[in-house]
C-alpha cells in the first residue's frame, strides 16, 4: 500500500475531470451491476506509464462529443478491495495495472491492458478509446 499523500495527486488527476473514485467492493458492485448505458472503469497506478500515457490519454478521450455516461476509477496498490472487485468484472483478462475497461449495460465491451498502455502515447490511447466510444456510447 502506498501512503495516501503520495497518491492523492494521482487520484486527483482523474477525479478533477469528473471521475468517481471507488474505494470498496460494494461501490464497484453497485456501479457495474445492472448499470445502464456506458461506464468507464480506469485502474489507476503509480507507475510511469499511468502518469505519462494512461491518465493523459483517458482525459483526452473524454473531450469529444461521444464519451461514457459514467466515469469511475479504482487505484491499484491503494484501494485493494475495490481494485480486486473490479478485476472480477474484467475476466477473462488477467490483472493489469494500469488498465481501462468500458462497459455497456453492465457488460465488458472494450479493454486496454497494461501492454496496450505502456507502449503507446496518450494520443494513441485516446484515439483507441474514442473509437470504442463511437461504437458503444
Amino acid at each position: 500500500m502506498y501512503p495516501p499523500e503520495l497518491v492523492a495527486p494521482m487520484k486527483e488527476d482523474l477525479t478533477s475531470v469528473g471521475f468517481e473514485q471507488l474505494t470498496t467492493a460494494e461501490e464497484v458492485d453497485n456501479k457495474i451491476n445492472g448499470s445502464e448505458g456506458s461506464l468507464l472503469v480506469v485502474v489507476n497506478s503509480v507507475c510511469g506509464c499511468a502518469a505519462g500515457n494512461m491518465r493523459p490519454g483517458v482525459k483526452l478521450s473524454i473531450e469529444g462529443d461521444k464519451k461514457p455516461d459514467a466515469l469511475t476509477t479504482v487505484f491499484a496498490g491503494v484501494d485493494g478491495e475495490a481494485t480486486n472487485q473490479a478485476r472480477k468484472y474484467f475476466l477473462p483478462y488477467p490483472p493489469s495495472s494500469p488498465s481501462i475497461a468500458l462497459f455497456k449495460d453492465g457488460k465488458l465491451v472494450h479493454f486496454l491492458e497494461r501492454h496496450h498502455i505502456e507502449g503507446g502515447t496518450a494520443e494513441m490511447i485516446a484515439e483507441n478509446l474514442k473509437e470504442a466510444y463511437k461504437q458503444f456510447c
